[in-house]
């Protein structure tokens, strides 16, 4: 049998047992105790593998901490309601929650935290779609895991992030599906027949999110002298729960006592998101007469208007329910007789617009809020094609001939 060395050192050696056993110091317990690690088993060059691996981590600083490891549902808990709650935003935290409690808890929460692996999370991509949930769902869940196991692998409770190595299914392009300069007329004309209708003015020409447009307030958001709006603030969606002292019987949302447990704005999406942007001529002048017809709408409602100073609000001065705002959203589509398509296809109308004036991509990603250049590219598939339908025009009305689809002139 092999001696033991000095301490400190790893040693490896042969016990009474027949079996082969190592033992590497990796640092110090939380009560103080040297956190001297044991290893045992059948063979010898298996025992010196797992020491050698063992002193890597401790160099690196990444050994597991010592204790019953957790499950991968246990971490994703703590995870969740004690580190991502203060570092995330509430619409963020929501997407987390529900990627967590939906997929990840029942898919893979039952494993040890520390012997994830990639094809783990892997066969739960491949699960998922089966069950029908789209690649971009997979590639939420994808994200929460690997948020998550980047705060264990922080803390040593795991010795990689598991995630970065794992492959989530091919996320396909969102199509941009912006309005035409037609229909955009049509739908602002019927706006005009509605309470709060240029709002969506402010939404097709300026191509503030939802949340952005319903957080804007009159005082410091708003220069009608200057003609420019400043995007401080986000609107968020309400987290319901109950109010009643007794079970109602019915879902948070529909309990006659309901409490909003969230404020009623955040932050904006990103740091590029806080910014200013210019008013059209015109939209000022809306915004005025809009301004002007909530002072009567608040000298109608005496006492029983909030003042709290919503550029877009409900008759008694409270905050627009952003689920109202997608429902008339989609009574003004009617009315105007277009295609139904998504609220964010009014941002996605805005940043279309600015790409065909030629506005450079620097100042359209400032005007719309964006953090990344590649956003940019998402439209080309619009763009390029309208701009060579313009060519094509300018050719015959110029040289009277017939343009093919590169720009050639064909004689008759």
């Amino acid at each position: 049998m092999a001696g033991r060395n000095a301490n400190g050192e790893s040693s490896i050696y042969q016990g009474k047992d027949g079996y082969w056993h190592g033992r590497v110091t990796v640092g110090v317990k939380d009560d103080g105790k040297t956190d001297r690690r044991h290893v045992k088993r059948k063979k010898r060059a298996d025992v010196v593998a797992r020491v050698r691996e063992l002193e890597r981590l401790r160099d690196k600083g990444n050994v597991p901490k010592a204790g019953r490891q957790m499950t991968v549902a246990e971490w994703l808990d703590h995870w969740l309601n004690n580190i991502a709650i203060s570092t995330t935003g509430e619409n963020g935290w929501d997407a987390y929650e529900v990627a967590v409690r939906v997929h990840l808890v029942p898919g893979i929460g039952a494993h040890k935290l520390a012997k994830l692996e990639p094809e783990h999370l892997e066969r739960l991509y491949s699960k998922m779609q089966r069950a029908g949930s789209k690649a971009g769902t997979a590639h939420q869940v994808h994200r929460t895991v690997k948020a998550a196991l980047n705060a264990a692998f922080k803390r040593n409770h795991v010795t990689k992030n598991v995630a970065l190595q794992a492959t989530a299914p091919p996320l396909d392009e969102e199509e941009v599906e912006p309005y035409s300069p037609d229909q955009v007329r049509w739908i602002l004309n019927a706006a005009t027949e509605r309470r709060n209708g240029v709002r969506w003015a402010v939404g097709l020409a300026l191509g503030l999110r939802q949340g952005e447009v319903l957080g804007l307030k009159w005082d410091g958001d708003v220069d009608l002298d200057a003609g420019v709006l400043s995007v401080r603030r986000n609107r968020l969606r309400p987290k319901w729960i109950h109010g009643c002292a007794t079970s109602c019987g019915r879902k948070a949302g529909y309990c006659p006592e309901r409490k909003n447990k969230r404020p009623t704005t955040g932050s904006t999406k990103s740091k590029a998101g806080r910014r200013r942007v210019g008013v059209p001529a015109e939209l000022v002048e809306l915004l005025k007469a809009h301004k002007a017809q909530q002072d009567k709408e608040r000298e109608r409602a005496a006492q029983l208007w909030h003042n709290e100073g919503w550029v877009f609000a409900k008759q008694n001065g409270e905050a627009v329910n952003p689920n109202t705002d997608y429902h008339n959203w989609l009574l003004l589509l009617k009315a105007a007789g277009v295609p139904r398509k998504r609220l964010h296809d009014a941002r996605h109308t805005a940043a279309t617009t600015l790409l065909l004036l030629g506005v450079p991509e620097r100042t359209v990603m400032d005007m719309m809020g964006w953090s990344s250049t590649s956003m940019t590219k998402r439209y080309q598939h619009v763009t390029d094609p309208i701009r060579r339908t313009v060519a094509d025009q300018v050719g015959k009305l110029i040289f009277g001939g017939n343009s093919d689809s590169s720009g050639r002139t064909r004689g008759n």
